[in-house]
């Protein structure tokens, strides 16, 4: 079965930094000829947002909110998403997502709509 599972989020002071990381298992991504991993966030009572995307080719996307803080990368070899976060603020709390999604290109309007297998999500919470 595929699963994906987040790590890494928490609580932390504005300004702060974290590194979310997801592990995907029953699926090897560099098998595939084209795919693209994201990084979505919810907050309670607001509807899920992409903040972030990669795909095959190294090529990314990031959500104008949060361009020049936050950095997607992935490691072909572990298998593995990382979302690096730096000057955390409060308006980023959120529950934290990844998602894959197979025989697609994303771009920066790419929404969580046809990714195939999501994670269980990680908390992050910002405060003042």
């Amino acid at each position: 079965q595929v699963q994906l599972m987040e790590s890494g989020g928490g609580s932390v002071q504005a300004g702060g930094s974290l590194r979310l990381s997801c592990t995907v298992s029953g699926l090897t991504l560099t098998t595939y000829r084209s795919y693209c991993m994201g990084w979505f966030r919810q907050a309670p009572g607001k509807e899920r947002e992409g903040v972030a995307n990669i795909n095959w080719d190294d090529s990314t996307n990031y959500a104008a909110s949060v361009k020049g803080r936050f950095t997607i990368s992935k490691d072909d070899a572990k298998n593995t998403l990382y979302l690096q976060i730096h000057g955390l603020k409060p308006e980023d709390s959120a529950m934290y997502y990844c998602a894959a999604k197979l025989y697609a290109r994303c771009s920066a309007s790419s929404g969580p709509a046809n990714f195939e297998y999501w994670g269980q999500g990680t908390q992050v919470t910002v405060s003042s």
